[in-house]
């Protein structure tokens, strides 16, 4: 909190202001992330009520402007070489109206003195929690993209507009020097608006050395990239082996209970948004509460399956569509492949690539599974049901 206060972030407010109805006190409490020992986040409560309303109940979300994630982790996979990177602090790089702050005032004790009077603060920029900032900010940053694309090209202006989930930025260009040139480009067009990027990392140890120290993601600062195997990050939330470049699967199960809910918990806590996996959810079918434990002839299943989910981890699934070695490519072919039975339907896209010298590849792209309703459904119209699933992934995939 003393850093958002030293930042500029939020700003005291006098204690002859005066009160009106336009006030809104916000309160606030600590995070700590388990992911990240010794790193703190402050979260605001918007949605705490006051007379049964809350600040975000006011607030207008605006256009979803967020890419899809889907298509951003689809441009990832493109070309060899690869870079991922964060703005920092993002929600906090958009400023607040004059006139709007007061609905953003919080109370804290300065140097953590609690038996003092507490002072009162107000924010001077968007808020993680509120309703508004996701729209405010995505608009601000594709702005950003838009007002410089004649100083610094067209494909700086797409990477920030396109290739950004979020404050995620990751991308994948044929070649280290394209990478380079477009680390260095995208970090002076959004200092240009105060925005910094930082945490790059890169599957070429020549890009990640061409970044400054300060600007590396924490877990390459203090390697010898001479020697040193480069780690395992996430990449929107997928593991992704930089040194293999292939992304994997890390599994973590909790004990729940032998229960409809129990087993589609532990089933959800796979994550895995291209499907690679795709578990068909059988117990969606059993007609029974969520809370009933599951019939004594399915907890064999059960077990066999849940016993052998660890041999996910030995899976991997090349990042880049291309392997090493594949020429020029001079065709480009996706391959939607959907069918349905009576416990459910789904689809696979494919990505199939024919070089110069007439040598084909394909790599799985995602699929798409789904679970038969339970009410009765011919076969011909759930194969007309897995072709829409086809048909939107596919769409879903530009995007």
């Amino acid at each position: 909190m003393e850093d958002i206060i030293d930042k500029g972030y939020a700003e005291r407010v006098s204690d002859d202001s005066y009160i009106s109805e336009h006030v809104n006190y916000i309160p606030h409490h600590a995070i700590n992330n388990p992911k990240k020992p010794g790193k703190i986040r402050v979260v605001f409560d918007c949605q705490a009520k006051f007379r049964d309303k809350s600040l975000n109940d006011y607030l207008l979300k605006g256009p979803d402007l967020t890419n899809a994630l889907v298509g951003v982790l689809c441009r990832f996979r493109k070309e060899r070489v690869a870079f991922i990177c964060d703005i920092e602090k993002m929600f906090y790089q958009f400023h607040v109206n004059v006139e709007h702050r007061d609905y953003l005032r919080f109370l804290w004790w300065r140097n953590g003195n609690c038996d003092s009077k507490p002072q009162e603060f107000r924010m001077t920029v968007h808020l993680f929690g509120t309703g508004s900032s996701p729209g405010c900010s995505n608009f601000a940053l594709k702005q950003a993209a838009k007002d410089h694309e004649k100083d610094f090209g067209t494909v700086v202006s797409n990477f920030i507009q396109k290739d950004f989930y979020v404050d995620n930025g990751l991308t994948s260009v044929s070649s280290v020097s394209e990478a380079i040139d477009l680390i260095s480009k995208s970090k002076e067009l959004l200092l240009c608006c105060g925005i910094r990027l930082h945490k790059f990392l890169s599957n070429s140890a020549e890009v990640i050395e061409s970044i400054p120290c300060h600007d590396r993601a924490e877990g390459v600062k203090n390697l010898d990239l001479t020697i040193d195997d480069l780690p395992t990050e996430r990449a929107l939330g997928i593991e992704w082996c930089i040194e293999s470049d292939a992304f994997r699967f890390r599994i973590k199960l909790s004990d729940k209970p032998l229960t409809r809910r129990g087993i589609l918990s532990i089933i959800s806590s796979i994550y895995d948004p291209l499907g690679f996996i795709s578990p068909l959810q059988e117990i969606c079918r059993l007609n029974t509460g969520w809370d009933d434990v599951i019939p004594e002839d399915l907890l064999p299943r059960w077990q066999r399956w849940r016993d052998e989910l660890f041999k996910i981890e030995t899976l991997k699934i090349d990042r880049c569509f291309k392997p090493d070695g594949f020429g020029t490519v001079v065709s480009v072919g996706i391959h939607n492949f959907s069918d349905a039975s009576t416990f459910g339907y789904g689809e696979c896209s494919y990505l199939r690539l024919v070089d110069a010298n007439q040598r084909v590849h394909v790599s799985l792209v995602m699929s798409k599974s789904r679970v038969t309703p339970l009410r009765a459904i011919t076969i011909p119209r759930l194969e007309l049901t897995a072709a829409v699933v086809a048909v939107n992934v596919n769409l879903l995939k530009k995007n």
